[in-house]
């Protein structure tokens, strides 16, 4: 398990985040530290590293240069890696600096301006079957704007026409049962 592999190092990074006098919970498996009960930062771990995540890490300054946005599709959080505790140590303060920025974006209210699910690729296939089955349409257009974008980029990641036929094909029960792709 990750928390396994990087303890020493979480343990660091929670002693440098607890000093900024965030309050700690626990949500998704993880240490995820809140101000006003809304979420700030969170530390995880993968094979290759540990980070920390800011939810609003989009908003932040990064005069650093640091921040990663862990794919092209997530569009808030953005990310603080280590790949030790050396790592960390050695950038104590910069890290501090970080989350001490991150505090301040949600203090000041900011929100993140999030694209609309009209604005995400539909594939060519995917709208024929809309156009075929008007149940598919009223189904999917049901979901949540977040399962709606699931399908969307499921969908639209496929490079072969017929890969993207195949998945539709395989997701339209799914999508009929009104549930998302990971339901």
């Amino acid at each position: 398990m990750a928390e396994d592999k990087w303890h020493h190092e979480f343990e660091e990074l929670r002693k440098i985040v607890l000093s900024t006098h965030l309050t700690e919970e626990q949500k998704w498996g993880c240490s995820c530290f809140t101000y006003n009960d809304q979420n700030v930062v969170l530390i995880h771990g993968f094979k290759e590293y540990c980070a920390l995540l800011f939810f609003k890490g989009a908003l932040m300054q990064d005069p650093e240069d640091i921040l990663v946005q862990q794919t092209e599709n997530v569009q808030a959080g953005r990310q603080l890696r280590f790949s030790d505790l050396k790592d960390i140590k050695k950038q104590a303060k910069t890290i501090k600096v970080y989350v001490q920025e991150a505090i301040e974006v949600e203090k000041s209210g900011a929100k993140v301006e999030y694209r609309k699910t009209e604005d995400f690729p539909m594939a060519e296939e995917f709208l024929q079957k809309l156009d075929e089955h008007p149940a598919l349409a009223e189904a999917f257009y049901a979901l949540t704007p977040g399962r709606q974008r699931g399908y969307l980029l499921h969908f639209a990641a496929a490079k072969q026409a017929k890969t993207r036929e195949s998945r539709v094909e395989k997701c339209m029960p799914q999508i009929l049962a009104g549930k998302g792709l990971n339901d």
